[in-house]
């Protein structure tokens, strides 16, 4: 499989199909909505290893979480050997999608997308999937393309834009595939630019007018925790597997344009959305518990980053099992993603990294908002 870049419709064909005759969920009325308070919207984002959702309900020009779901449900397990979604796996996600729907129910949300990303795009029985989804939850899924992806990565990331950034690398490391967007902000105002980042909604092309946030590329690599460690993991040796595993990814990256250009390091920010990366965040700061407030806008530099991922090696993989800073769901996808971001902090001009906790959910979150127009700044166009 190579890196893609397609520039097509957003979501595949099909996979947004409607059963004749069904009611959306946005003409149900809601028992619980409140005619008074701001309307709710939810985010769902099906990966090749998690199910996570968010129910949320604008407020100002952010928007607070009602409601949340997060279950490791591992779909992709097998895809990379067989091409196909095992019919465990879809099991184990059609239970987490079956308490999704409930939550949706009993907050009556009338505004929501549903979406499923890599592990759908890849599988030939995908399709089969997503019918059967419907059939047994009454959930709509969409498997959208590589580009939507990456720009509702980048728009959820726009608070943590500094002014002063004039080159962005936004990452998304995920467990099917990574995303990466380098966008050139030299020519918009400092206050202005995370408004240019959140135009993107519209479009990596169609920014709309005002201060233009120029996407230099971008690039979707078919490797993400779940899916690189799959593919080295016949490699016995911890550290040789951990390093075959970094220079493969850097391997992948050869076609992204900015990848040898020379980029001064002042002006220049890496943001980094991922479970790995705040996962490596939360380990730096030694957290047992974990807390979004101290991980979301942390700052990291590459030499604390290479720190914490030494201090994983040493453990090896039971000493990663047991440590509650990484946590059961993660110990065994920890150094396929620690391998990705010691790559990308290796070639690429900065020692430091802007720690997102933040993602696919909470763009498609804000692109709903913006569209409606019922953020205080939007809508962003």
């Amino acid at each position: 499989m190579t890196p893609e870049r397609p520039r097509r419709a957003d979501a595949t064909d099909a996979e947004v199909e409607t059963a004749k005759g069904a009611v959306s969920r946005a003409e149900e009325p809601s028992a619980l909505a409140d005619p008074g308070s701001a309307p709710l919207y939810a985010a769902l984002d099906l990966g090749t290893n998690s199910c996570r959702m968010l129910i949320a309900q604008p407020k100002g020009s952010q928007f607070s979480i009602v409601d949340s779901f997060s279950k490791t449900v591992q779909l992709g397990v097998g895809l990379e050997a067989t091409g196909r979604l095992s019919r465990a796996s879809m099991g184990r996600t059609i239970q987490a999608l079956r308490i999704c729907e409930k939550k949706l129910d009993r907050h009556g949300v009338t505004r929501m997308r549903l979406v499923a990303t890599e592990a759908c795009r890849r599988a030939r029985n995908a399709r089969e999937f997503i019918r059967q989804v419907r059939r047994e939850t009454g959930l709509s899924l969409e498997i959208i393309a590589p580009e939507e992806e990456a720009r509702l990565a980048v728009i959820s990331c726009a608070p943590l834009v500094s002014p002063t950034t004039e080159q962005l690398l936004v990452v998304d490391i995920g467990g099917g595939s990574t995303e990466l967007v380098w966008i050139d902000l030299s020519a918009v105002a400092p206050g202005e630019r995370p408004k240019a980042i959140m135009r993107l909604h519209m479009g990596f092309d169609a920014q709309g007018e005002g201060a233009v946030a120029r996407v230099v590329d971008w690039i979707s690599v078919p490797l993400g925790v779940a899916t690189l460690k799959d593919q080295f993991i016949d490699v016995d040796d911890d550290a040789a597997r951990f390093a075959l595993m970094s220079w493969f990814f850097e391997e992948n990256l050869a076609s992204f344009s900015p990848y040898n250009a020379q980029n001064a390091r002042d002006g220049f920010q890496i943001i980094g959305t991922s479970g790995t990366v705040t996962t490596v965040a939360a380990s730096f700061l030694n957290l047992k518990r974990y807390d979004r407030t101290k991980v979301d806008g942390l700052q990291m530099t590459s030499d604390q980053i290479d720190l914490v991922i030494r201090e994983y090696l040493a453990l090896g993989p039971e000493g990663r099992r047991t440590d509650p800073r990484i946590g059961r769901d993660r110990h065994a996808l920890i150094m396929s993603g620690a391998a990705i971001l010691q790559a990308l902090m290796r070639i690429w001009p900065t020692d430091r990294l802007s720690v997102a906790d933040r993602g696919l959910r909470e763009g498609l979150l804000y692109a709903q908002m913006s569209v409606d127009g019922v953020l205080e700044d939007g809508p962003y166009t």
